[in-house]
């Protein structure tokens, strides 16, 4: 969805959106959804609000698929790109609820990909207690411990265990 610029009236411009978004490496399984306040000072636009959706991941620990629901509060600033030049610097605590536009219109299609992007675990996990999966069989130790031979030190570590108990001596 894109906004003209020049529609945002001074009063403000207040949306609610849904949209199917297609983001790569992540599935949405429902329309994601948004209510979000524009308002113009200058060239600023200045945007609040909020994103939901719901998406289908992967459990990092026990690869079970789930589904997390995600409620992300909005405050982003977006300035004209022409505003920032050619020099680059790093990005201050203060700046990173920055964006840039060109243009007479902003991308709100961008926004919401951003900051589901931005808010995804690294690592997702189903929960976090999950006790993922057995490194010998691969069983799911959520459902059920397995009975392979648990060792308590890494072959490759042995030599030092040695260390350490001849140390003890």
């Amino acid at each position: 969805m894109k906004i003209l610029i020049a529609d945002i009236p001074d009063e403000g411009l207040s949306l609610d959106i849904e949209e199917k978004l297609n983001i790569q490496d992540i599935p949405v399984s429902a329309p994601v959804t948004a209510r979000l306040e524009l308002n113009k000072t200058r060239q600023e636009i200045i945007i609040s609000g909020m994103v939901s959706a719901e998406l289908d991941l992967q459990c990092s620990r026990c690869l079970n698929d789930f589904k997390r629901k995600l409620d992300i509060p909005v405050n982003v600033v977006y300035h004209p790109i022409d505003e920032i030049g050619m020099e680059t610097h790093a990005l201050k605590d203060d700046e990173l609820d920055l964006g840039f536009y060109s243009g007479d219109e902003l991308d709100l299609q961008e926004l919401l990909k951003e900051q589901l992007l931005l808010n995804i675990q690294m690592k997702p996990l189903c929960d976090e207690n999950c006790k993922g999966i057995c490194p010998n069989c691969g069983a799911d130790l959520n459902v059920a411990e397995c009975n392979c031979k648990k060792r308590e030190v890494d072959p490759r570590l042995e030599v030092l265990k040695n260390l350490l108990n001849k140390r003890k001596e």
